[in-house]
């Protein structure tokens, strides 16, 4: 789980997911071109930073490994189950379409997602040469991303569940999680008997996992090469933006996942 330097540009990769066949990447905050408190490698949108900011920083982040701008593929992600199959990049002059999850089998496309907090989901199917990334906030979570991520593998690509390599990325750790009594309920809804082991009781606080929860959705999947991170984003702010470690007042970290020819 090594971090790699390129430039000003620093950024993580799994081990799990190191083969020639791919790239990827979760870019850590430095490098940019955005001031405080977006500072610097922001590429979050419509945050109250500079467009052209974050528009450098992605640019900047692609051409540390080695990928085009021009085949982005990135989507709005409103904390959905939805999932999005592509086979080009995304036409700069097209809105961006609502989902939380992206596949592609296309070599000329890059996958590109946004986060500070919630759960970066990296996949990698090295059989049917199939990559993907997933946003999993808790409501994602509860809405089952992951879970829907692989059947959408499964039913467009025929991919094989064991086959998959997945990576959780740097995201909010339980231990600064709290939550209330509305995402109590619907972790309890959705997870039903694995409830008590997702949510952890503390002073009379409930702090949820949203790592475990989204590898048992995984392993529920039936995948299981499964590499966490176990970087906690409100933890280490000097490497990632957090949006509770920071009260809202700040950037959008980003993560990258592209075939190679």
């Amino acid at each position: 789980m090594p971090f790699h330097q390129a430039g000003s540009i620093r950024y993580f990769t799994f081990d799990n997911l190191t083969d020639p066949a791919v790239t990827h990447a979760v870019f850590a905050r430095h490098g940019g071109v955005s001031p405080a408190p977006w500072d610097s490698l922001n590429v979050g949108g419509y945050i109250g930073d500079e467009l052209e900011h974050t528009y450098i920083n992605r640019v900047r982040s692609f051409d540390a490994v080695g990928r085009d701008p021009a085949t982005v593929y990135d989507v709005w992600q409103v904390h959905s189950a939805d999932v999005i199959c592509t086979d080009e990049p995304r036409q700069q002059n097209i809105p961006h379409k609502k989902a939380d999850a992206i596949l592609t089998d296309n070599p000329e496309v890059s996958l590109f997602m946004r986060f500070a907090d919630c759960v970066p989901i990296l996949l990698f199917d090295p059989k049917k040469l199939v990559v993907g990334v997933a946003h999993a906030g808790w409501q994602g979570t509860v809405k089952r991303i992951a879970r829907v991520t692989i059947d959408k593998m499964i039913s467009v690509y025929g991919s094989h569940p064991a086959d998959i390599r997945v990576g959780i990325g740097p995201s909010i750790a339980s231990h600064h999680y709290e939550v209330g009594p509305e995402v109590v309920q619907q972790v309890a809804e959705s997870f039903r008997a694995q409830e008590n082991s997702l949510l952890e009781s503390r002073n009379g606080s409930k702090y949820l996992d949203l790592w475990a929860a989204n590898r048992f959705l995984l392993r529920q999947a039936g995948v299981e090469d499964i590499e966490i991170s176990g970087l906690c984003t409100s933890c280490n702010q000097n490497d990632w933006f957090s949006h509770r470690g920071e009260m809202g007042r700040t950037g959008r970290f980003g993560a990258l996942i592209g075939l190679n020819r």
